[in-house]
């Protein structure tokens, strides 16, 4: 299973746990509610599903790595305590609240929200000491004396013992209390995800020619070596600091990332020709339409390896232009909403505030909103900036008129500049969705750079989201004729050799 798959069963598992009756007792008893054993190498993702599961199902996530922790600390600290039996007093020991459980207890307080997910990493990692109570935590739920709180789903993650000599076996009374799911490194799925997270282009150009090099782990006479997919997207962010700095990143940083002497040395190099790739092309001429006659030269003559290249600058610098887009796209619409609200409080007749009073308390109102939010990590840190960002430009547009309706003419002001700026906006959008193809088309044809293309488009969330508002008739012809049946295959086949 991939983890993509993997995260579709686990989030069904969270909804189908947390399902409840028409007497509010959840449909699933506790008892019957099987932890979840997530076992697959290391730096694939496992933790940033959970991240994104959590989310999308709305509750708490308390995420541990369990091999940084003591038997104190996950079962708790013991003290002596005097009871009476049958009329004797005796001296019992007892333990003090699990720091995991009293986590849970914590987060539940701090979001509001009752129900989550409690995330164990590096289940089967743990020393020796430890061990036994993460048989009595899958087995019966409880840390020490302290069980986990009703609602709460647990998901333990480790890796496979290829990947970790410290792994140790579960027992088979162990897994027959839990449902395991294995997960393996797929370079299809992870692609998705990383343009998704704007990985680099010259790293998702590179993969495209060396998909063999995503996840590797190999033993010979220098020890270990290894790339991990988180490796990838911890470069990317190097990368992109390093540009704004102008700092190259050469073979002996790329490595402190990719563990793997010959893939590093690779990647810096292809580093290295993508920055020239791009001054050479002049991408952003390229959108404008304006395509040096030289540029069709060269790629005549240029080897595939650099077609690519150019390929994944054109369809990365695409990305950012229609990225622009759909923010100012979210920005608009959700200024709107928020006007028809305060629209709608101007017509309430029983008020006794003054319109300006009336639209900082939703300014307030929002600002609340975004903070019980953030709190509660529901959403990504980038979608919470956007609204933040946007209460503090409405707040600008603080109405001062003493009548509604020039009040709301006050307010919607700012609107109409965003949704003029949007309108602008799609309009270079579309011009430059239209150059790109013109190019594309001169410079290579129906083959197989074309075919990368459009399916880099077809992977690209913002692009989906601006075809939807903006159709684009050679978008639809191309991914008619080169993405489906055989020609795709054939295709898809032929750039992976």
């Amino acid at each position: 299973m991939n983890i993509k798959e993997a995260k579709n069963e686990i989030k069904n598992t969270v909804q189908a746990y947390l399902k409840k009756d028409e007497m509010g007792d959840y449909k699933i008893p506790s008892v019957r509610q099987r932890p979840i054993l997530l076992m697959g190498p290391p730096g694939i993702g496992k933790t940033q599903i959970m991240e994104q599961i959590a989310r999308e199902c709305k509750v708490a996530l308390v995420a541990y790595n369990i091999t940084h922790h003591t038997r104190q600390s996950a079962v708790g600290l013991p003290f002596i305590r005097e009871t009476s039996y049958d009329g004797k007093t005796y001296s019992v020991t007892e333990y003090t609240m699990s720091e995991i459980i009293a986590s849970v207890y914590r987060r539940m307080e701090e979001t509001g929200l009752q129900e989550g997910i409690l995330f164990v990493d590096e289940i089967n990692c743990v020393s020796e000491t430890l061990a036994p109570t993460m048989l009595q935590f899958l087995q019966g739920k409880m840390f020490g004396n302290q069980k986990v709180p009703e609602g709460w789903v647990i998901v333990a993650a480790g890796n496979p013992p290829e990947y970790n000599k410290s792994v140790r076996d579960f027992d088979m009374v162990t897994l027959d209390r839990v449902r395991r799911i294995d997960v393996e490194a797929d370079y299809g799925v992870w692609k998705e995800y990383a343009r998704e997270q704007r990985i680099h282009g010259a790293l998702l150009s590179y993969l495209e020619l060396r998909p063999k090099n995503f996840y590797r782990v190999e033993a010979d006479v220098d020890g270990l070596q290894f790339v991990t997919a988180r490796g990838w997207e911890d470069l990317s962010q190097l990368v992109y600091a390093y540009e704004e700095l102008g700092l190259p990143a050469g073979e002996e940083v790329v490595y402190e990332f990719l563990r793997h002497h010959d893939v590093a040395e690779d990647v810096a190099a292809y580093l290295e020709l993508y920055h020239k790739y791009q001054d050479d092309y002049g991408i952003p001429e390229i959108l404008k339409g304006c395509v040096r006659t030289e540029v069709y030269t060269r790629l005549f003559h240029a080897a595939f390896d650099e077609r690519v290249s150019v390929v994944g600058l054109l369809t990365d610098a695409l990305q950012s232009r229609l990225g622009q887009i759909c923010r100012q796209k979210r920005k608009t619409d959700r200024w709107y909403d928020y006007l028809k609200e305060y629209q709608h409080t101007l017509k309430e007749e029983e008020t006794h505030q003054t319109p300006a009073e009336q639209y900082k308390m939703l300014l307030e109102k929002l600002e609340a909103i975004n903070q019980k939010a953030g709190r509660a990590e529901l959403e990504e840190n980038s979608a919470l900036r956007e609204k933040e960002s946007l209460v503090r430009e409405m707040a600008a547009f603080q109405p001062s008129a003493a009548e509604a309706k020039e009040a709301f003419g006050e307010a919607a002001a700012g609107f109409e500049q965003c949704r003029q700026q949007l309108e602008l906006l799609e309009q270079e959008g579309e011009k430059a969705v239209e150059a790109a193809f013109d190019f594309m088309e001169n410079a290579f044809g129906n083959g197989q750079e074309m075919i990368l293309f459009v399916t880099e488009l077809t992977l690209m969330t913002e692009a989906v989201q601006f075809f939807a508002q903006h159709p684009c008739e050679r978008y639809l012809q191309y991914n008619q004729e080169l993405l489906i049946g055989t020609r795709r295959r054939e295709l898809l086949d032929e750039l992976n050799q």
